[in-house]
């Protein structure tokens, strides 16, 4: 009886190994979250020191218009208005993922509704390229082809947020279009079998049912793209302009956040107000980051209870 009652309390080699991968999983997990927060509270640190340490009022940072940290305004401030780069990044932002998400929607459409064979075998190795091509080769592209495009079309130097709208079209464009291929085919086949059924034509299926009920997992698509794009740096920064001004119109120099980051963290001072204010920047592009994976989420939830 001991012998049996011992048996039976002792652990079996697959129950040790399965707390064992437990405990291994635990501690990956565990790493990855102490990571996130490790990172969140660097740059939260370093962001917030603009406001704490140079004393520096939040209201004058995100609404003012002049951006020179080097230089001191007529009320004895630095000049680091970053409302001009803040609006620059959502402009693009905005204006890309307008433009690449009906030509994603078609594409998806066409791979999964249409001829989803022949779509699948000619788009789908297309898409995994542009996935494949670095963010320097779109901004050299733009700056070769875009930019002197607009520059004939609209006079100027070309640089701005219409050629940096472009650029991020074509990078987000392969995302959008992948994600918004999964939500089509996630819409059960009953549905279009139901709408066929009661006499609805193919075009109408796809329209009024198909589409429809891949509307959370599509917007999810779009949410995911324009956070790629707001936090893309180095192809923005070729084809942009970098002037850190309001944007006057879509073909005059402007600036977005991540390309000011990109040109000045490397030639300043840690502790400076110059430094302090770009980790701001940093930490507004954390906090965005953020919110569009909030959205994404709540997006996703949504979609679930449907």
């Amino acid at each position: 009886m001991e012998d049996v009652q011992k048996k039976l309390l002792t652990k079996s080699k697959r129950a040790r190994m399965e707390q064992r991968g437990k405990f291994i999983s635990f501690l990956c997990i565990a790493l990855i979250v102490l990571v996130v927060l490790s990172i969140f509270y660097f740059v939260a640190s370093k962001g917030l020191a603009t406001f704490f340490t140079n004393k520096i009022k939040l209201s004058d940072f995100l609404f003012g218009t002049n951006w020179n940290p080097s230089e001191t305004g007529t009320d004895g401030k630095p000049m680091v208005g970053a409302l001009p780069m803040i609006a620059g990044s959502f402009i693009v932002t905005f204006m890309s993922a307008i433009i690449a998400t009906p030509f994603a929607i078609g594409a998806a459409v066409f791979m999964t509704e249409i001829s989803p064979k022949k779509g699948s075998k000619i788009l789908q190795p297309v898409i995994e390229l542009l996935v494949g091509i670095p963010s320097v080769v779109y901004g050299f592209i733009g700056l070769s082809v875009i930019v002197p495009f607009i520059r004939s079309i609209f006079g100027g130097t070309g640089f701005g947020i219409l050629a940096g709208t472009f650029v991020l079209f074509v990078m987000i464009l392969p995302t959008v279009t992948t994600m918004t291929v999964d939500a089509l085919k996630s819409v059960p086949r009953h549905y279009r079998e139901a709408s066929l059924a009661l006499g609805a034509t193919r075009w109408q299926t796809i329209y009024k049912v198909v589409l429809r009920a891949a509307v959370p997992g599509i917007l999810t698509a779009v949410v995911f793209g324009m956070a790629r794009a707001f936090g893309e740096a180095l192809a923005i920064q070729m084809v942009i302009g970098n002037a850190a001004v309001m944007p006057a119109s879509l073909t005059t120099p402007a600036s977005t956040l991540t390309s000011i980051l990109t040109m000045g963290i490397g030639n300043t001072i840690m502790g400076t107000v110059e430094n302090n204010v770009l980790w701001s920047l940093a930490l507004i592009l954390l906090l965005m980051s953020l919110l569009f994976n909030i959205i994404i989420r709540i997006i996703g939830r949504k979609g679930a209870l449907k």
